[in-house]
C-alpha cells in the first residue's frame, strides 16, 4: 500500500509540473513521458520472454498516422480507439505468423517490419492519394498531450505491475528462461507470447496516436524513424527490461543524453548512442538496477 500511495502523490506531483513549467520544459516532459511509457510497454513482452523486439517504431508509426488520417473526420477520443485497435490486429497478425522465430531471426524480422510498414504508407500516399505527408489539425494543447502521456504512462506501469504478480508473467518469465522446459510445464507458448506482444503494440500505438498532434505535419521518414527503437531498447536494458521501474530508471537519463548530444553533436550523436548501446549490452546486461542489487549482495556478504 506504500509503494501504490508514493506512486499517486509522485503521479498527482508531475500532473501539476506543467502548471509552472515553460513550453521547453513541457517539451522536455512529453518526450520523457514519451519514452517512459514506450520503455515500459517494449518490456511487458520483451523484457520477460527475452525476444529482442525492434519494431517499436512501425507501431508508434500507426498510431500516429491514423490519427493523421482520421483526425477531420472523427472524434479525437474515437480517433484512438480506432488507433489502438490497428495497434491490436497488426500485432495480432503478426504474431500469429512470427513469434515461432527466436534470437537473431525475431530480432531481424521486427526491423524489417517497421521497414516494411514505412514503404507501404510511403508507396500508397505517393501513388494513391497523390501526397506523402499529413497535417494534423487537432485544438490540443502541449499541455494536454502530456497530460495524456502521463496517464498512458500511467496505465502501462501499472499494467506491467499487475502482469508480473499474476500467472501471465510467471508464464512469461519461465518462457524467457527455457522454451523447452515452459512447454512441458503445460504453458501455452503461443498464446502467452501473443496476448503479451498484442498488450505491449497496443499501448505502443497509442503512445505515437497521443503524441503526433505535436508535430502538426507527419510524414513516413518521421514517424517510423528508426531511432524509436533502438532508444527505446537501449533505455530498457539500461534500467533493467524485466524489472517493474527499470525501464523507466534508464528512460529519464538517457532521454537527456539523447536530447543534449543531438543538440550539441548534431552529427556524432549517432556514433556516440551506438557505442552506449554496446557499453550497456556489456558492462550492464541485466540492467542498472541488477547491478546495484549485485553490489549490495557482495558487499553484504563481505560485512
Amino acid at each position: 500500500m506504500r509503494v501504490i500511495a508514493i506512486s499517486l502523490v509522485a503521479l498527482i506531483a508531475l500532473a501539476l509540473v506543467p502548471l509552472v513549467a515553460s513550453d521547453y520544459q513541457i517539451g522536455l516532459l512529453i518526450g520523457l513521458a514519451t519514452y517512459v511509457t514506450l520503455a515500459t510497454a517494449w518490456s511487458l513482452f520483451s523484457g520477460h520472454t527475452r525476444y529482442i523486439s525492434l519494431a517499436t517504431v512501425a507501431f508508434y508509426g500507426i498510431g500516429a498516422y491514423t490519427v493523421a488520417v482520421l483526425n477531420e473526420t472523427l472524434p479525437y477520443p474515437i480517433v484512438l480507439l480506432v488507433a489502438g485497435l490497428v495497434g491490436a490486429v497488426v500485432a495480432l497478425l503478426v504474431g500469429l505468423s512470427t513469434l515461432r522465430l527466436s534470437g537473431v531471426y525475431f530480432v531481424i524480422f521486427t526491423f524489417g517490419l517497421a521497414e516494411l510498414v514505412r514503404q507501404l504508407i510511403t508507396w500508397y500516399e505517393v501513388n494513391v492519394t497523390g501526397t506523402l505527408g499529413r497535417y494534423i489539425f487537432l485544438d490540443i494543447t502541449a499541455r494536454e498531450i502530456y497530460w495524456q502521456m502521463l496517464a498512458l504512462g500511467a496505465v502501462t506501469i501499472a499494467l506491467a505491475a499487475y502482469i508480473q504478480r499474476r500467472r501471465l508473467g510467471l508464464a512469461l518469465r519461465v518462457i524467457g528462461d527455457d522454451e523447452t522446459v515452459a512447454s512441458h510445464a503445460g504453458i501455452n507458448l503461443a498464446q502467452t507470447k501473443l496476448l503479451a506482444f498484442v498488450l505491449s503494440a497496443i499501448l505502443l500505438t497509442l503512445a505515437g496516436a497521443i503524441v503526433s498532434p505535436r508535430w502538426v505535419y507527419v510524414e513516413p521518414s518521421i514517424v517510423f524513424n528508426p531511432t524509436v527503437s533502438f532508444l527505446t531498447v537501449i533505455m530498457a536494458l539500461l534500467g533493467g527490461a524485466n524489472r517493474l521501474w527499470g525501464p523507466a530508471l534508464g528512460a529519464v537519463p538517457l532521454f537527456l543524453v539523447f536530447e543534449w548530444l543531438s543538440a550539441d553533436f548534431p552529427d556524432t550523436y549517432p556514433i556516440i548512442m551506438g557505442l552506449l548501446f554496446i557499453g550497456v549490452v556489456f558492462l550492464l546486461p541485466n540492467g542498472v538496477i541488477a547491478g546495484l542489487e549485485s553490489l549490495r549482495n557482495k558487499w553484504t556478504r563481505q560485512t
